[in-house]
């Protein structure tokens, strides 16, 4: 696998070298961020924001976007947690539940877009709330607590010293970075984002491909509600509130165009990986939670303007 390739092409590497530069800043700044458990601490606390982001990838990809994320997320954790409560509680139905229920909301997503022919920023932002509503009608809007050691163990539990949401992320990366770069499938979703009539009159199933994409983003959303509740061990019907923003950041970040038709799942992780180390290096600052959103938004701003310049750099 060519790494150099993967980390410096033309859709990455402005937001790789940015993150090199903020790595180095932060580690200049405090001796604590360049250690073995911070680095741990970093990856364990995005892991959820990234497997949510590389779902929305294939969207943004496509031409789409999808707010309901969040939403999303707080009903699959919520589902999970009422099939994973200790009395009489399953693991393995509570994640083929919750994993059953993203895939339907992200199908009935997808399916409103297709046949309304309405806006998807307007679809979804209408599921992002009638979701948000369900995870609070099926939990009454209490959490849902005392949940099976086992399933807590998805969030907080460890193989190998390395936690199991690390390993969901790292097999998440690969399998999206597979599909999308090394089969038919990805190069159709890419086509349709650079030109959706084109991509019809090429013969390309665009109605499905888009169906699929949006089912893609709701299963990964559910695996994201899952983790964040069996690490918090409670399922929780306001989960995930604003967490469809941190994705679609980290997704634009990562060099994904807003318009569609480029973009690459190394980015998105490089966006992910860009905000938390921010984040991870403001708290070891001690910078106020506050000024922490202004600089946040600042640095966000700086890392696209860098990374499009890098773009003309490379043309």
């Amino acid at each position: 696998m060519n790494w150099k390739k993967i980390f410096m092409g033309s859709q990455s590497g402005g937001i790789f070298i940015a993150l090199i530069a903020v790595c180095v800043l932060i580690t200049s700044l405090t001796p604590r961020f360049l250690t073995e458990t911070n680095l741990l601490v970093i990856l364990n606390q995005v892991s959820v924001n990234a497997i949510l982001a590389f779902g929305v990838t294939f969207v943004i990809i496509s031409g789409g976007i999808d707010l309901s994320l969040g939403s999303m997320l707080a009903v699959a954790g919520v589902v999970a947690a009422l099939f994973a409560k200790s009395i009489n509680g399953n693991v393995y139905l509570a994640l083929i539940m919750a994993l059953g229920v993203g895939a339907l909301m992200g199908a009935l997503n997808g399916l409103t877009v297709i046949l309304s022919k309405v806006p998807p920023f307007i679809v979804t932002l209408g599921t992002m709330t009638i979701a948000r509503g369900v995870a609070l009608i099926i939990s009454s809007g209490r959490p849902v607590s005392d949940l099976l050691d086992s399933f807590n163990y998805l969030g907080n539990g460890d193989v190998l010293g390395i936690p199991i949401p690390i390993g969901f992320l790292i097999l998440s990366y690969l399998i999206c970075h597979f599909v999308l770069t090394q089969t038919v499938f990805g190069r159709y979703v890419t086509a349709i984002g650079g030109n959706e009539t084109a991509a019809w009159v090429a013969g390309i199933p665009v109605a499905k491909v888009k169906w699929i994409v949006y089912t893609l983003s709701g299963i990964f959303a559910a695996l994201g509600g899952i983790l964040l509740s069996a690490r918090i061990n409670t399922g929780q019907p306001n989960a995930g509130l604003g967490f469809e923003l941190d994705a679609i950041a980290a997704v634009i970040i990562g060099g994904t165009s807003t318009r569609g038709g480029k973009g690459s799942m190394t980015g998105t992780l490089l966006g992910v990986l860009f905000i938390g180390v921010i984040n991870n290096g403001l708290d070891l600052l001690n910078v106020s939670a506050y000024w922490q959103q202004v600089v946040m938004g600042g640095i966000i701003i700086l890392a696209v303007i860098l990374d499009s310049v890098y773009q003309k750099i490379k043309r």
